[in-house]
């Protein structure tokens, strides 16, 4: 039978008050009662010596006089509650305090010296009691003689009615205490069962896979904080697996495109539907969609080595000499459009300390995107400058410009805009995506300026050189 941890927190707690109760109850009786035994039979004992001193007094020889102390008697007794008698040497009972009942009495194997190594003795005392009485004796002498002994009973009864009505008081206590540690319980409950129910619900939900419900717990606590993190975590996987979701259908929708296609020149040819004077025109065109495939899982490749936070090779170059070899081999593409590149430097060497191929590959994408999307005769502007410890990099074209409202959107993977889908019919979408991903690995930024019909500009930092 499996039990929740409340159960047994509620078991335990009540397994505690339980024998905290009973220990309580033992062992405060056991001391209690102890503690009065020794405390009544010490008044006892010097009490019966009092009187054997006053009894002592009144011997002169043999006579005995007992009369002149029996109000004494009397009055110790009734203080004390007792029952004291006063015996001779063979266990008569000369005088007893309750109205002389006993007097007379003998008691048959009388020996007052059989309580051993204690001052008092626990019993019926030789058969003259029907309950059990703690008696404390006191020899009474004179003359250098023993006369006889004067005998305190108390009965065990009062003592445990005392020590019962002093334990009334500790139970009470006990009780009260246990009833006001529920509030301790309810505390537990509110702050700690309850919340820890909803999380492992939660928790629940998750593993059946609804990332979509959140956690009610606004506590300022580690159970508010554990809600939020597992809420913060549910959030982020419910976006990983929309990105999931969207990354398939983008990276299925781009693969298919080529690869239908490839299939559909393929059939043509082989059944003859593409003569063959035709066929060199339409291999040529499935080469340049094998060639659009082959960047496309270049790219997510390049992707999934960013996302894997592999190491950057950083080292200190030239950013100048860098961007001026990136541009030039554009050449052949800017002579077709009859582009030209604008370069603006603000020193002749501009150092920086970063991964020389991968910002290759910022500058490529970057500078093939401005000529993707720059009309004919115009001007490709790539400026370098020097602020404080960071140089910047810009990339200006004056070509179609990008959407307001997809200005925030170019940076995911896939995203064309609507005005880029009839010039970029090579993209994969994934540029851009690659190009901010390199930025961040760097610890660096990039921005975009744009302006629909008027052109786009790209502005990445880099740290300059460590000196060495």
């Amino acid at each position: 039978m499996k039990h929740s941890l409340y159960y047994k927190f509620i078991l335990g707690y009540l397994i505690f008050g339980v024998l905290g109760f009973v220990m309580i109850a033992t062992g405060s009786s056991y001391l209690m009662y102890n503690h009065l035994l020794e405390e009544k039979t010490m008044a006892m004992y010097d009490e019966a010596n009092l009187i054997a001193s006053s009894y002592s007094s009144v011997y002169q020889g043999k006579r005995q006089d007992l009369n002149t102390v029996y109000p004494q008697l009397k009055m110790v007794a009734a203080f004390l509650n007792t029952e004291i008698w006063v015996v001779n040497r063979q266990g008569i009972i000369v005088v007893d305090s309750d109205q002389s009942a006993r007097s007379g009495t003998v008691i048959e194997e009388f020996d007052p010296t059989d309580t051993g190594n204690q001052y008092y003795r626990i019993g019926n005392y030789y058969g003259q009691f029907p309950y059990e009485v703690v008696s404390v004796s006191a020899p009474i002498t004179g003359n250098y003689n023993t006369y006889g002994y004067v005998l305190v009973h108390l009965p065990i009864y009062q003592i445990q009615e005392e020590a019962n009505g002093a334990l009334d008081i500790v139970y009470i206590t006990a009780v009260v205490i246990f009833v006001l540690s529920l509030i301790i319980l309810l505390v537990f409950t509110k702050t700690v069962y309850f919340p820890l129910k909803k999380i492992t619900e939660g928790a629940n939900e998750y593993a059946l896979g609804n990332l979509t419900h959140q956690i009610d717990v606004k506590t300022h606590d580690e159970m508010g904080y554990l809600a939020a993190t597992l809420n913060y975590m549910s959030g982020e996987l419910n976006k990983m697996e929309e990105y999931q979701k969207t990354f398939i259908a983008n990276v299925s929708h781009d693969f298919r495109s080529p690869l239908t296609s490839i299939k559909g020149y393929l059939e043509a040819i082989i059944d003859g539907t593409i003569p063959p004077e035709m066929q060199k025109k339409y291999l040529t065109r499935m080469i340049a969609e094998t060639e659009r495939l082959n960047k496309l899982t270049q790219g997510m490749l390049t992707l999934n080595t960013l996302d894997s936070k592999g190491r950057l090779s950083r080292s200190n170059f030239d950013i100048n000499r860098v961007i001026k070899d990136t541009a030039a081999s554009f050449e052949g593409t800017c002579d077709a459009k009859n582009i030209i590149f604008d370069l603006t430097f603000t020193d002749n060497i501009q150092m920086v300390y970063a991964d020389l191929g991968k910002i290759q590959q910022v500058l490529y994408n970057l500078i093939d995107n401005a000529i993707k999307f720059s009309h004919s005769n115009s001007t490709i502007y790539i400026q370098a400058s020097a602020r404080y410890e960071k140089i910047f990099v810009s990339v200006k074209d004056t070509g179609i410009g990008i959407p307001k409202d997809s200005v925030k959107k170019i940076w995911e993977r896939f995203y064309k805009t609507d005005l880029s889908r009839g010039k970029d019919k090579k993209g994969t979408g994934l540029g851009l995506s690659i190009v901010k991903e390199i930025i961040q690995a760097h610890g660096e930024n990039i921005d975009v300026v744009s302006t629909e019909g008027v052109g786009t500009e790209f502005i990445f930092s880099l740290p300059r050189a460590v000196n060495l």
